[in-house]
């Protein structure tokens, strides 16, 4: 997957490598070899993500272990993910594409602040761990289960499918007083001239409840 849009070639601060689509290319068509995603740092388009009513819990930072996701049959190990040298997040070696990354200078998940969970979509092999996002609806789940035992629940909000060149950084990456959640993959046509599919779906959420 490439870029999760701030400037060109970086998706989140650590975005940058390529995520799957919601919508599966041909699999005869050549394969990115990492998918990119925009960081969270340069010039970003205007647009804040929407604020629900939503609980703000005191709770130490602990950063993820394991994302599930019921309605698309996700249930994934969680790895850090940092910046690339130049500035784009980094992604999952494609050698675990079924295992997600978690933006680890973003927030913590049950904190405040957009905690940023990235995924391939698919690889030259097949579907991918977010294969299927593009499928996620306002109101579905997503538990994520952190290093200290406690599960962070989200309910969704919102679903979108963008340009990589017009990747919505400010709503992706921008600060906000409550727990909330991103999930990021590749979408939209894959370009063979470039390797890398030209979109990327991003599913918007806040914090339910943490046990």
């Amino acid at each position: 997957m490439s870029q999760f849009g701030v400037r060109r070639g970086f998706v989140l601060p650590a975005l940058a490598a390529a995520l799957g689509a919601a919508a599966l290319i041909a699999m005869s068509w050549p394969r990115p070899a990492a998918p990119t995603v925009p960081a969270p740092t340069g010039p970003a388009p205007t647009g804040a993500a929407p604020v629900p009513a939503v609980m703000t819990p005191r709770v130490p930072a602990s950063p993820p272990v394991r994302v599930d996701i019921p309605e698309i049959g996700v249930r994934a190990k969680v790895m850090r993910l940092g910046l690339n040298p130049d500035g784009t997040l980094e992604v999952p070696p494609l050698s675990k594409a079924d295992q997600t990354g978690w933006y680890e200078r973003g927030a913590a998940p049950g904190t405040a602040g957009p905690t940023v969970i990235v995924g391939h979509v698919d690889t030259a092999a097949g579907p991918a761990v977010f294969s299927r996002l593009g499928e996620l609806r306002p109101g579905d789940r997503v538990r994520v289960t952190r290093a200290d035992g406690k599960i962070a629940t989200y309910r969704l909000d919102a679903l979108e499918s963008v340009r990589k060149d017009a990747f919505p950084t400010l709503r992706v990456y921008g600060d906000v007083s409550y727990p909330a959640i991103r999930l990021i993959t590749c979408g939209g046509d894959f370009d063979r001239s470039s390797g890398h599919y030209l979109d990327n779906t991003i599913a918007y959420g806040h914090l339910v409840s943490i046990t």
